[in-house]
């Protein structure tokens, strides 16, 4: 190599010389190229698994985000900065943004856990922290329900993935129960027969598994009966309300009578 080159390269530019600086690019492109092919096999990897892909993307950034600043810890090492000084500022940084974000970060550690186990999706009626409505959103750090009173309902993940959920939606069907009240001189089976005939005539209400009336318990002055029968999950109050109103059509065409408390007043002359 002609000495010219030689001491150009042995040059120092601010304490570093011209080689040194070449090196530490080099070692920058290698590593960012290294990077988008870790990140290019990490994106196949879990394409072909069963993650959400929301999870997935959060999983791909998170990995570029620890590629990118190792890649600038091992450029800073060859540019002769001592990286320990580096680590020791990026983890009192880390602990800083970490107790200032903590309720974020645990509701984006909940919504990460809700994506990947999903007991619910965007659709499903579910109830969950003293709340339900319908999913209109899943996001990462809070999740929305829609209530039937049309109220938009927002939960943190963080709380919700540690909850009791039920989900009204997953399994397709929804059992109706409608609890109503009879005479005792009504006879059982007569009274029986009006509400399954009411649960016949109501089109959201399901045949298969065919309904069901019980005796659910005896009051002061009437026989409690419940009658279970089933809908689509999507048809429940469609199902629920005409039942009700259709057992008492169905009580007053065979004569069932339906009691109520009585209040006798007596009034003593004197």
């Amino acid at each position: 190599m002609p000495e010219n080159v030689t001491d150009t390269l042995n040059a120092s530019l601010g304490g570093l010389s011209l080689m040194t600086v070449l090196y530490a690019l080099l070692t920058l492109v290698i590593c960012l190229i290294a990077v988008k092919i870790i990140l290019t096999v990490l994106r196949k990897i879990l394409g072909r698994s069963k993650l959400d892909t929301r999870v997935a993307g959060y999983i791909v950034s998170a990995a570029k985000i620890v590629l990118l600043v190792i890649t600038v810890l091992i450029v800073a090492d060859q540019l002769g900065i001592p990286i320990t000084s580096l680590i020791a500022l990026l983890s009192v940084l880390s602990l800083a943004v970490t107790l200032a974000i903590q309720t974020v970060l645990s509701n984006v550690a909940g919504g990460l856990v809700i994506m990947a186990s999903k007991p619910f999706a965007i659709g499903d009626y579910v109830a969950a922290g003293g709340s339900e409505g319908t999913v209109a959103e899943i996001r990462l750090t809070h999740t929305f329900l829609d209530s039937p009173a049309g109220q938009r309902i927002v939960l943190p993940n963080g709380s919700l993935s540690g909850e009791k959920v039920v989900n009204y939606t997953k399994l397709g069907r929804r059992r109706v129960e409608v609890t109503v009240s009879a005479s005792y001189d009504m006879p059982v089976q007569k009274v029986r027969e009006a509400m399954l005939n009411a649960a016949g005539r109501c089109e959201k209400v399901l045949q298969d598994p065919a309904p069901a009336v019980m005796v659910s318990s005896y009051g002061e002055s009437s026989i409690q009966y419940l009658i279970h029968c089933w809908c689509n999950a999507a048809d429940y109050w469609g199902a629920y309300f005409p039942l009700t109103e259709e057992i008492k059509r169905c009580f007053d065409e065979a004569g069932v009578a339906m009691t109520f408390n009585h209040l006798n007043i007596h009034i003593l002359d004197k």
